[in-house]
Formats: structure tokens, C-alpha cells, sequence
């Protein structure tokens, strides 16, 4: 009985809530904004319907390619929504050891989300715990958030001056390549001068 007199009590401020914000907006503005119609909906078609894309899901031990790409079941994997530095970059190396540790005895669940531009699966990984991959990275300071393809999700996590340290990652989400062009010629030229 008590619930039903609650019931009719919030249908009674609803209604005069609603009663007092049409008269509010008839008054101030001489207009009454009209209810929404709800839409028909139309008959299912089979012939112009599409099927939802099945999620995948790969499962297993992981091989780590470097700090932000791993394999599972033969499918290379890029980790969604994050850039760590090339095997060749400052901290390339570290970044990948540090991905190699936290999946190292660990089976990696890859959600794969879509293909990037080269063609690469981009997959959401996470470990036995629940422990998103990207995120880890991040909190290390051994990848940035690249908010192109994350929305910004993992930005929150990244320590401070990361960008500053892993600055050809930044450069290239910035479009700026000629930054890592003149790293890349340095490098050879280096390459050259030692042998």
C-alpha cells in the first residue's frame, strides 16, 4: 500500500513538474515546444538487413613483438588505443620488455575491434585478471594515449612529462614525420659511421 501512495505521489510532482516547465516556456517564450513523435518503424527487411559483426576473441600465450604489438594464435596484434616508442626509438626496448613481463606466464585475451590502416588487428587485450594491456602500458609511462583512436581514454593515466620522454611517439600523432625522418637518417648515418 505504502509503495502505491509513493508511486502516486512522484506520478503527482512528474505531472506538475511538467505542467509548470509548458506554462514556463508558453509564458517567456510564447511557444510551447511540441512532443516528440516516436517514428514507425519500419517492417524488417532480409534482403537489405546486414548481420552485426561477430566479435572476435583470441586467447593464449603471447609473443611480444615490441611495446605495443604482440602475437596470439599467429595473429599479430596491435594494442587498441595506444603508441609505444619502435624497437629503435629511445625506450623501444624497455617498452617492450615491460609488455613481456606483465604477459609472461599469463594467458592474453584479445577483444579484436577492428583493422588499422596497414592492415594490422587491433585488439583490446587484457590478462587473466582483468588488466587492460594499453592501460598498463601507460601507467608504466612506456606509451601515451593516441586519443585518434582511444577518445581519450587512457590520457588520464599517462605520468607526467611522458610526452616530453617519448617524444617520436608524440611526433607522430601529431603528423609531425619529418621528426621521425631526421631521427631515422641520424640513426643510419650513425650506423654507417661505426662499421
Amino acid at each position: 500500500m505504502e509503495v502505491l501512495v509513493f508511486i502516486f505521489i512522484l506520478a503527482g510532482i512528474f505531472f506538475i513538474s511538467f505542467r509548470s516547465n509548458r506554462n514556463y516556456l508558453q509564458k517567456h517564450t510564447g511557444k510551447v515546444k511540441p512532443f516528440k513523435t516516436v517514428q514507425k518503424l519500419k517492417p524488417f527487411d532480409a534482403k537489405s538487413s546486414v548481420p552485426l559483426p561477430k566479435k572476435t576473441n583470441l586467447q593464449g600465450p603471447a609473443y611480444i613483438v615490441d611495446g605495443d604489438t604482440l602475437v596470439i594464435q599467429k595473429t599479430q596484434i596491435r594494442l587498441f588505443g595506444v603508441d609505444a616508442p619502435e624497437m629503435n626509438h629511445p625506450y623501444g626496448k624497455k617498452a617492450k620488455w615491460a609488455l613481456v613481463t606483465l604477459c609472461k606466464g599469463q594467458k592474453v585475451r584479445a577483444e579484436i575491434m577492428e583493422q588499422d590502416d596497414h592492415g594490422r588487428t587491433v585488439a583490446r587485450c587484457t590478462l587473466d585478471d582483468g588488466r587492460d594491456l594499453s592501460a598498463e602500458m601507460v601507467k608504466l609511462g612506456l606509451a601515451i594515449d593516441w586519443p585518434k583512436f582511444s577518445g581519450g581514454e587512457y590520457r588520464l593515466l599517462e605520468q607526467p612529462e611522458v610526452r616530453k620522454k617519448l617524444w617520436l611517439a608524440d611526433a607522430r600523432q601529431k603528423g609531425r614525420m619529418h621528426v621521425w625522418e631526421r631521427y631515422e637518417a641520424k640513426q643510419k648515418s650513425r650506423a654507417s659511421e661505426s662499421s
